[in-house]
């Protein structure tokens, strides 16, 4: 008895230690996403098109980036596996990094500020974020092959991810106005989350183990050529509707994220709302990420995340056409959190599972190019939402420092938070018509473990 209830600690010891990866990213990725241009337009006096360009444009070098990454793990041989070294090397420059993106220098000329914007966003994003991020992307599917366990793995990361943004999304503000509510009080609120995002990585480099070797486990496997591995990918076909479904996910996180505060402060008219409709929006999805792993089990990934498409969809033209009262944010921020919880407990997983179809389909088992290349697709996506949001508020007409927008301002503001995010919804819906992996899971493995067991003998 005693026994069992060690192996269920520390099974969910290191299913908490895996989640706590996304948590420590999510406290970077979601200031990035949802404050950054705001400190940008309203504290630091950067102008959004610029700075939505500079996102964009950023996209390309992170490209190249990824890639890189994604070699490097899979070619990475230490005492502590593929991918988690990395999170112990790159914690501390990833908190740095951070703090630098908040820390415009008040009295530089226009064209200097763009020009830190450019290095640091950089930096950050084509850098740093990738050197931690890619490693820890490749964990799940070095941890564990098992679907239902990766699929918990997938929630936990998802829940812990959740509630990151959910700590963002409620503390930063308050850290702002608590450290002097100017440019210099974004840069401190940034030092006190950086040493929380440390905590985070280290807690998740020591409560993992990576376990999860090539079928075939030769040295050939195990150092794939980087042409023969990427014509890999674009064999695998699942994995192409999982980078196409993220870009589009992401893209939808970087506009509707960024447009929140917006949306609050000049729809609703409180700035201060956006900690309700996140927060709740946030919480019910952690919550109902645990609830979800049941329908996983018995509906597939596939039609959970296709039905939180839908409710995220319902949830937000309720927001649009429901008056934007206090109980509508309630329901709406109810119905979307429930959504976003079917997508979070999903996609992870998906994306770990084409990993074992593209071993099986080419013999290549590539976790690090997989997620790289993937992380790539979602990068481009937020660098395009992002974009999308500086060119759109640019075109409406939203001026920072003005006490009143125009309607115009407004009506670009409801374009980035509802209307493109429901297109998203639909594009992603439609790919995922024709992901029939979960179907085609448990044969592939069983094929990949008879070669594993010809291999040995």
């Amino acid at each position: 008895m005693n026994q069992n209830n060690n192996l269920t600690f520390g099974k969910i010891a290191e299913r908490f230690s895996y989640g706590c990866g996304d948590f420590g990213c999510n406290i970077i990725y979601t200031a990035m996403s949802a404050f950054l241009m705001f400190y940008y337009s309203d504290y630091a006096g950067v102008n959004t098109l610029a700075v939505g360009t500079i996102m964009l444009v950023s996209r390309v070098f992170d490209g190249v980036s990824d890639i890189i990454m994604g070699v490097i793990v899979d070619r990475t041989k230490s005492r502590f596996g593929k991918a988690r070294p990395w999170l112990l090397r790159m914690c501390i420059p990833f908190a740095v990094s951070g703090i630098l993106l908040f820390s415009v220098p008040a009295g530089m000329s226009e064209t200097a500020k763009l020009v830190y914007v450019f290095v640091t966003y950089n930096l950050t994003s084509t850098v740093i974020y990738t050197a931690i991020n890619v490693p820890y992307s490749s964990l799940n599917a070095l941890m564990t092959q098992d679907p239902y366990e990766c699929s918990v793995l997938s929630i936990f990361r998802n829940v812990l991810a959740t509630c990151g943004t959910l700590l963002i999304n409620l503390v930063t503000l308050p850290l702002v106005r608590a450290f002097g509510d100017n440019a210099s009080a974004w840069t401190k609120a940034f030092v006190v989350l950086g040493v929380l995002s440390v905590a985070a990585f280290l807690i998740n480099f020591a409560g993992t183990k990576e376990r999860v070797k090539p079928a075939a486990g030769d040295a050939e496997t195990q150092n794939v050529p980087v042409k023969e591995g990427i014509l890999a990918l674009f064999m695998n076909k699942y994995w192409i509707m999982m980078t196409c479904v993220l870009a589009l996910f992401f893209l939808y996180y970087a506009i509707n994220g960024g447009t929140t505060v917006y949306y609050a402060k000049e729809v609703l008219g409180d700035a201060d709302l956006v900690s309700t409709i996140n927060g709740i929006y946030n919480a019910i999805q952690i919550i109902g990420m645990f609830l979800i792993a049941k329908l996983v089990k018995k509906y597939g990934k596939r039609n959970v995340f296709s039905l939180g498409l839908i409710l995220a969809a319902v949830g937000m033209l309720i927001l649009e056409f429901g008056g934007g009262s206090i109980p509508v944010i309630i329901i709406t921020s109810l119905i979307r959190g429930i959504g976003n919880a079917c997508g979070g407990a999903t996609m992870w997983a998906m994306v770990s599972d084409t990993i074992d179809y593209g071993e099986w389909k080419t013999g290549y088992r590539t976790e690090g190019l997989v997620n790289s290349a993937c992380s790539f697709g979602y990068k481009i996506g937020n660098g395009i939402g992002s974009a999308l949001l500086g060119l759109i508020l640019e075109i409406g007409g939203y001026v920072g420092t003005a006490s009143v927008q125009t309607a115009s301002a407004v009506t670009s503001i409801r374009i980035c938070f509802v209307w493109i995010p429901i297109v998203v919804f639909a594009g992603c819906f439609i790919i995922l018509r024709f992901y029939r992996l979960d179907d085609e899971f448990s044969d592939i493995i069983d094929d990949l473990q008879k070669r594993a067991a010809n291999a040995d003998r």
